[in-house]
C-alpha cells in the first residue's frame, strides 16, 4: 500500500502575539498524485496550513507549532526551508509581486542558483519547467510584459524547476481574468494528470474544483470541518452557506428546486454538464 506523501498529526499553530490559534488540531493525510482543494473564508487557516508543509511556519514566522508535519517521509522540523523548497513548492496569489528578474529564463533560474545547481543542469531544468507550463519560446521576454495568466504560469515554472513532489497554489487565480484563470487551472490539471504531481490548491472557484479535485477540504476558524470527495462536500449546500461559502451554482439551483418546488428528485449535480444531463433525462431528451 502506498504511503501518504503529506502527514500532519494534531498540528496547531499560534502566530507570535496572537491570542488564538491560526490552525488547531489538524490531522491530515494526502496521497501521492492526489489533487486536493482547500476551501474556507479568509482567516480560516488555509495559508497557514500550507506554510507548515515547507517549514516557513514556524521557522521564518516565529510563533508556536505543536504536533508533527512530515512530507515525502521527511520531518519538516528537521530541515531548513531552502531544503524543503526542493520537496514542496508554493505559489501565491499575485505573481507580479514575485517577479524580480529581467527575463523569463532568469526568473526561473533564480531559485536554481540559490540552490547551487550547476549551470549545465540549470539550462535543462529551465527548458523543462517552461515546457511544462506552456512558456517555451518566452525565455528572453520580460516577465512584466506577460499577461496575468502567463505571469502565474511563470511563477509556477520557477517552482517546478526545483522538481518538487508537492505543488501548493494559494488562491492562484484571485487576481486573474477568466482567460488567465482557465490557463492556470488547465495547467495544474495537466501537472496532476500527466506528470503525477501532488497538487494542493487553496481556492474559491468551486466549479473548477468540482471538475479537477479528487478531494475537497473545508476549513473554518483553523479547523477542518469537512473532508471528502467533491460530491460528498459540494452537495452540502446548506452547510456550506452557513460557513459563508457557496456550492457550485448547479448544486445551489437543484437544491432550491428540490426544497421549494419538489422539482428535483435526483442527486444534486456539481458541474454544469451533470445539471444538463439531469435535465435532459427528466425531459426525455436524448443527445
Amino acid at each position: 500500500m502506498t504511503d501518504p506523501i503529506v502527514v500532519l498529526d494534531e498540528v496547531s499553530y499560534v502566530y507570535q502575539g496572537a491570542d488564538e490559534a491560526a490552525i488547531e488540531n489538524i490531522s491530515l493525510r494526502v496521497m501521492p498524485g492526489e489533487y486536493v482543494a482547500i476551501l474556507g473564508l479568509n482567516g480560516a487557516g488555509k495559508t497557514t496550513l500550507g506554510l507548515t508543509l515547507n517549514g516557513v511556519v514556524p521557522t521564518m514566522l516565529g510563533g508556536e507549532l505543536q504536533g508533527s508535519v512530515h512530507v515525502a517521509g521527511l520531518n519538516v522540523a528537521d530541515y531548513a526551508v531552502r531544503e524543503m523548497a526542493k520537496v514542496v513548492g508554493i505559489v501565491f496569489d499575485n505573481p507580479e509581486f514575485q517577479m524580480s528578474q529581467q527575463t523569463v529564463a532568469e526568473e526561473v533560474a533564480l531559485g536554481l542558483e540559490n540552490a547551487g545547481v550547476p549551470f549545465e543542469d540549470m539550462k535543462v531544468a529551465i527548458d523543462r519547467a517552461l515546457g511544462m507550463v506552456g512558456l517555451s519560446g518566452f525565455e528572453d521576454r520580460s516577465p512584466l510584459r506577460l499577461s496575468g495568466g502567463q505571469q502565474q504560469r511563470l511563477a509556477i515554472a520557477s517552482v517546478l524547476a526545483m522538481r518538487p513532489q508537492v505543488l501548493i497554489m494559494d488562491e492562484p487565480t484571485s487576481n486573474l481574468d477568466p482567460i488567465g484563470k482557465s490557463e492556470v487551472f488547465a495547467m495544474a490539471g495537466h501537472l496532476n494528470r500527466d506528470e503525477g504531481m501532488t497538487i494542493i490548491v487553496m481556492e474559491h472557484e468551486v466549479e473548477v474544483m468540482a471538475e479537477f479535485a479528487d478531494r475537497i477540504i473545508v476549513m473554518d476558524h483553523g479547523r477542518i470541518v469537512m473532508n471528502g470527495s467533491p460530491r460528498e462536500v459540494l452537495t452540502r449546500v446548506d452547510e456550506l452557506e452557513a460557513l459563508g461559502l457557496r456550492a457550485p451554482a448547479s448544486a445551489e439551483l437543484a437544491s432550491l428546486l428540490e426544497k421549494d418546488h419538489g422539482a428535483w428528485t435526483g442527486p444534486l449535480p456539481i458541474t454544469t454538464e451533470e445539471a444538463v444531463e439531469s435535465v435532459n433525462r427528466a425531459l426525455g431528451v436524448t443527445t
